[in-house]
């Protein structure tokens, strides 16, 4: 059977972090099938130095393409040239993560080259007996899960959601083949040209990239009393989160929400305050290395799951954090 390929992504030379979560992903796959495991990149001015970290984090053969052209981002060019490369070497599976970069690119690929594409997904498997790949990701509001195939085509492609799955382990004694792929000029799209870029700068959170969270949920009982989670999360350097049930009643906006139908996080530490742990939100945060819980319902699924689990008043416990943090002490 054809390889497993992954789509890495890369800045100003730079490999993203998205590209080794998303070979972990690729890796159990290839492992699976029996085959090699591919990452695809596209860019300008990569050294081989950053390319071998694609082998250290579980990557077989890495297929590399360079010009000016690509140091920017530009779906059309960029599926011209993957075109090619889906006719010449033929996967049967191409994933990408769920960035911009993937949410734009592959919709645009699939139809070009008339395969299936299953969006956002959190969960990957190969199906017995068939070798299809099934991809599941949340629908209807991230209120079920629904598993798509697509057995007639190929290559199956899919987006998978950052942070869904932690990198592999570095291991810089893995090498493997890089395979540098000429650039052809006839790739380059000269309708689209990209002039300048440049850094949004506002109030959105960063959910994704945040070490620490401190989450609300419904047990907080009102949207007065957030400020308890907003303080807490102040006080630690954290970014501020909450479950889709206090986004519903308006306590917090949506690019707060984590779970399925919000962001999928893996902070360092995350900090669950008044959250019952509705499946879709444990999927949203079961890459956390450290999981903290505060409900007083001891049954909740949260403290379950929880490295550490407080049963308790918040409204007792969260003002005592807050005090022996030395917050109150700071207001005076």
């Amino acid at each position: 059977m054809n390889d497993i390929w992954t789509l890495s992504e890369q800045h100003e030379g730079r490999l993203k972090d998205v590209s080794f979560e998303l070979l972990a992903r690729g890796r159990a796959l290839a492992d699976e099938v029996g085959c090699k495991l591919c990452a695809v990149i596209l860019g300008n001015k990569c050294t081989e130095a950053e390319l071998s970290k694609l082998f250290h984090h579980g990557a077989d053969i890495v297929y590399y393409v360079e010009d000016p052209c690509l140091g920017d981002v530009v779906c059309e060019t960029y599926a011209n040239v993957l075109a090619y490369l889906i006719s010449e070497y033929k996967p049967q599976v191409l994933l990408s993560a769920a960035t911009t970069t993937g949410r734009s690119l592959l919709p645009y690929l699939a139809v070009r080259i008339k395969t299936g594409l299953t969006a956002d997904c959190t969960e990957l498997a190969i199906e017995k007996g068939t070798g299809n790949l099934l991809q599941t990701r949340p629908a209807i509001g991230g209120n079920i899960m629904a598993t798509i195939k697509t057995p007639n085509h190929r290559p199956q492609m899919a987006t998978v959601r950052p942070k869904s799955c932690r990198a592999l382990a570095k291991d810089e004694k893995r090498t493997g083949e890089l395979v540098h792929i000429t650039w052809n000029p006839a790739w380059y799209d000269k309708r689209v040209q990209v002039l300048s870029t440049r850094e949004e700068i506002g109030n959105e959170v960063s959910l994704e990239e945040a070490d620490i969270v401190v989450a609300g949920g419904r047990g907080l009982k009102k949207r007065d009393n957030f400020h308890l989670v907003d303080e807490l999360a102040s006080c630690l350097g954290g970014q501020v989160g909450a479950s889709r049930d206090a986004v519903d009643r308006g306590w917090k906006s949506y690019p707060h929400q984590v779970g399925l139908s919000g962001k999928t996080i893996s902070p360092k530490l995350y900090i669950g305050i008044g959250i019952s742990g509705a499946v879709q939100h444990l999927a949203g945060i079961k890459t956390a290395e450290c999981i903290v819980a505060i409900n007083n319902d001891e049954n909740a699924n949260l403290l379950q799951v929880a490295d550490f689990a407080i049963v308790g008043d918040l409204f007792a416990i969260i003002p005592e954090l807050l005090r022996r943090l030395g917050t109150q002490d700071r207001e005076k």
